[in-house]
């Protein structure tokens, strides 16, 4: 009865498909796991692309007792049951290190995270975290300074074609290029797909495919597929204007017991990318509907939500600012960081005040600021 995805999963990094850069020869994963290396480290990429796998194969080389917990449910009373627990039997007096894998990390509050990290720190614990989110935005400095992060990318096509051919099912050209397409380097989101179609319709093809994708069966899951086609939906109605749309997705979202400052957080991207200098205090209303979710939380932080939801819709849109960086950030990669005009140093010492720094500075004047060689240069249009 176990899901295909579990059924198939590598044992060793050897059989890990794709993240070469963290588990091919002489890289940092190989290496800790080749050496037994112990040290807490945080996983962030995206769903399906190896991050429990990953913690396994670590833990187990390290002949560690793995617990291992979702942010989502768990609590200090469950990190408090680890610290304390024993081992039975023969090995109770064998004292092998404790690993925890602590599955969306970011869903640990600050208080909850303060708890957790006098036991990173000591080595009591040794954390794996994993997580979909930046972690420099969700894991508190002090615990985030104790682990090394490691960014899984999303699977290259041909590491998905390997893993779907790992399931020894029969899969057609035609049913192998949907579910590329469908999956998006997600091999969870991929096996899924494959496993659905077969429980329901006995065969993995086109037909069966789509039958699977619209059927009542397949549940929202918060951490797959689902999870992200109703935020980019509920993103997309917003950026047309739509607010019945954009209520009803976040009516789903919400149903399916979404985190509120998931939402919250998306919505204040939005407020400066699409809303921008068309109606600035669009940013105003989505911080204040962060913090009420926040402060109050489910069930009547929904109504926060949806009153910022029809406020971000109904706002004018306008993207300047966002392109405007954007461009300047490909700038800097195309050039690196160009000297800054002399007029603009700041003359703190003697030898700059020699070398002209700051020499012609004036408060209202005219001409450009930006490097010479990007003197012609209208970044916000």
């Amino acid at each position: 009865m176990e899901p295909l995805a579990a059924r198939i999963r590598p044992q060793t990094l050897d059989e890990v498909v794709g993240q070469e850069h963290l588990v091919g020869a002489g890289k940092p994963l190989r290496v800790a796991v080749e050496k037994k290396h112990r040290f807490s480290f945080i996983l962030w990429g995206a769903p399906g692309t190896g991050k429990t796998t990953i913690a396994r194969i670590y833990a187990r080389a390290l002949d560690a007792e793995l617990f291992e917990l979702s942010a989502v449910s768990a609590g200090k009373d469950d990190i408090r049951k680890i610290i304390s627990s024993n081992l039975h039997g023969r090995e109770k007096l064998v004292i092998r290190p404790k690993v925890l894998f602590l599955d969306e990390i970011h869903r640990f509050n600050k208080s909850q995270q303060d708890f957790l990290l006098p036991y990173v720190e000591s080595g009591e614990l040794t954390l794996i975290g994993a997580t979909t989110e930046n972690p420099s935005f969700e894991v508190i400095a002090p615990l985030l300074s104790r682990c090394r992060v490691f960014v899984l990318e999303p699977l290259s096509e041909e590491a998905l074609r390997a893993i779907i051919k790992r399931t020894k099912m029969k899969v057609n050209k035609d049913a192998f290029d949907w579910l590329l397409g469908y999956a998006n380097g997600d091999a969870r989101k991929a096996l899924g797909m494959m496993e659905g179609a077969t429980s329901l319709y006995g065969n993995v093809s086109v037909e069966t495919l789509n039958k699977a994708l619209e059927s009542p069966h397949l549940r929202y899951d918060k951490k797959g597929e689902e999870h992200y086609d109703t935020i980019s939906a509920f993103i997309k109605s917003m950026r047309a204007g739509q607010p019945d749309a954009a209520i009803y997705y976040l009516a789903r979202m919400v149903e399916a017991g979404e985190d509120p400052l998931f939402i919250a957080r998306r919505m204040v991207v939005f407020a400066s990318e699409d809303v921008g200098l068309a109606q600035p205090t669009a940013l105003v209303v989505a911080n204040a509907v962060f913090r009420a979710c926040e402060t109050i939380g489910y069930p009547e932080c929904a109504i926060n939500l949806a009153h910022g939801v029809a406020y971000l819709a109904g706002a004018k849109k306008n993207r300047s600012a966002y392109d405007a960086l954007r461009a300047a950030q490909a700038d800097i990669h195309a050039f690196g960081n160009l000297p800054v005009p002399k007029k603009l140093r700041n003359p703190v010492t003697k030898l700059m005040k020699e070398l002209d720094y700051g020499e012609g500075y004036e408060k209202y004047d005219k001409e450009s600021y930006l490097p010479d060689k990007l003197k012609k240069k209208k970044y916000l249009k």
